[in-house]
């Protein structure tokens, strides 16, 4: 069986994205919680909030540095995988593409330092000012990105002239209800994982000692993280999925397993989307209609797949992304629900929770980075088979390299993204073991 180019290049620039976008939402969210942490330690210098700031600042640096070294790839595939795409979309990524990376580097140039170095040589109001610059500047580097990346999927505010898009109204295209659902669904997803690995990381330490009062304030900010975003997750993943539906008919009548627009349509919990038969079988289904989450024609009646053409989106894959990101933001739900119950009850102190509880928590991290992996791939994957929704194809940008090039290109960024992520995981692993290392303060002898 021969594997194609444009399977590869796919596969390519999926990973490559996928780890970048993974990182840069950790960082963004991290970011913010530091700036909790550090203002309250500003205003209250011998309490526990010092030392969660100066364990959670070293996730943070990691996270923010592997963001970085992860977006390289991005933006270099972006011209080896998809000349094209460039040729004809410059007019629009490139400069959204200069707004996010001037911003990164120049946020990265004058307060990183500060962040990193700066808390012992600095006085306490100038490095919560500078962990303050660097939670907005991550922050809107990727609103930049996710205006573009939604604009791919909604290409207005520009027209297609002469094979190139030219501008016409930018604040059609940075201020859609479409980029404002994205950017809300962004953040909480960041913050739902970011609160999840505070809440695990804390739960994984008090199962093996008593916590100090760093470890005590993260496990209650994690678990307050957490629940905000929560309520923010569902809400975004509502309005994303009607602004799909009104955007990309075809996307939402994948997710949904409709493919015929004059029947009405029933919620499909279980189901097998045939595509030679075009046609889904049904395993498990409700009464619910999910007519909220489709498109809709002009008598009103909905959209189904058998509108779309030859060209459907990766229905599968849509399909049970859908229902994975519904499952991991139930799953979280009830995580949060059974810890707030608990802590209204004995005390949000982590060594009052149950041990199986506890148990539990601890892979609450995994749980926030699948629950925005899913919800980041069914957004992402709705452009397929498009790079620019309905003009560009990505058979017609891919560029003319050999299959056998990018399967090894492939297997390399295979093994080096999973260096990097078990290094991650063994960092994040060596911290919560030893916890907050005392620093000497500058001057003083040991």
């Amino acid at each position: 069986m021969e594997i194609s180019a444009l399977f590869l290049a796919r596969v390519q620039f999926a990973l490559s994205l996928n780890m970048h976008v993974l990182f840069a939402a950790l960082a963004m969210a991290l970011g913010w919680i530091l700036c909790v942490f550090r203002f309250r330690a500003w205003k209250a210098p011998d309490s526990g909030w010092t030392n969660a700031y100066r364990f959670w600042v070293r996730i943070f640096a990691l996270s923010f540095f592997l963001a970085l070294a992860t977006a390289l790839p991005v933006l270099v595939e972006f011209g080896t995988l998809w000349p094209e795409l460039i040729e004809r979309t410059g007019n629009v990524a490139g400069p959204l593409l200069a707004f996010g990376l001037a911003t990164f580097f120049v946020t990265k140039s004058l307060f990183m330092g500060v962040v990193l170095f700066g808390q012992r040589r600095v006085s306490a109001k100038a490095h919560f000012f500078a962990v303050l610059m660097v939670a907005l500047g991550l922050t809107f580097t990727l609103f930049w990105a996710v205006v573009l990346h939604t604009w791919a999927q909604a290409p207005v505010g520009a027209g297609l002239i002469d094979g190139r898009y030219q501008v016409y109204e930018w604040n059609e295209i940075i201020l859609t209800p479409f980029v404002l659902w994205r950017s809300v669904g962004f953040v909480a997803g960041a913050f739902l994982f970011a609160g999840l690995l505070l809440l695990g990381v804390t739960a994984w330490q008090a199962l093996r000692r008593p916590l100090d009062d760093g470890e005590r304030l993260s496990f209650r900010t994690g678990l307050l993280v957490s629940a905000c975003a929560l309520m923010l997750y569902w809400a975004a993943f509502d309005g994303n999925a009607r602004m799909v539906a009104r955007y990309q008919p075809a996307v939402a009548a994948a997710q949904m397993g409709v493919w015929q627009s004059s029947a009405p349509p029933s919620w499909v919990w279980l189901g097998s989307p045939n595509l030679p038969q075009r046609s889904t079988e049904v395993y498990w289904a409700s009464e619910f209609n999910p007519q909220r989450w489709l498109g809709k024609q002009a008598d009103a009646s909905v959209a189904g797949l058998d509108l779309t053409g030859e060209l459907l989106p990766p229905i599968v894959l849509l399909f049970w992304l859908l229902r994975a990101a519904l499952l991991a933001g139930v799953l979280a739900s009830v995580l949060i629900l059974l810890t707030l119950l608990v802590g209204f009850r004995q005390g949000f102190e982590p060594s009052r929770q149950p041990p199986w509880l506890l148990r539990v928590q601890v892979w609450a991290g995994g749980l926030g980075a699948l629950t925005w992996l899913f919800n980041w791939n069914l957004s992402d994957l709705g452009r397929s088979p498009y790079l620019v929704w309905g003009t560009l194809l990505q058979q017609d940008a891919l560029s003319d390299v050999a299959p056998v090039t990018l399967a090894w290109v492939l297997a390399g960024a295979v093994a080096t993204y999973a260096v990097m992520l078990t290094g991650f995981i063994q960092m994040l692993w060596h911290a919560a073991r030893f916890g907050v290392v005392p620093v000497r303060k500058p001057g003083v002898r040991p």
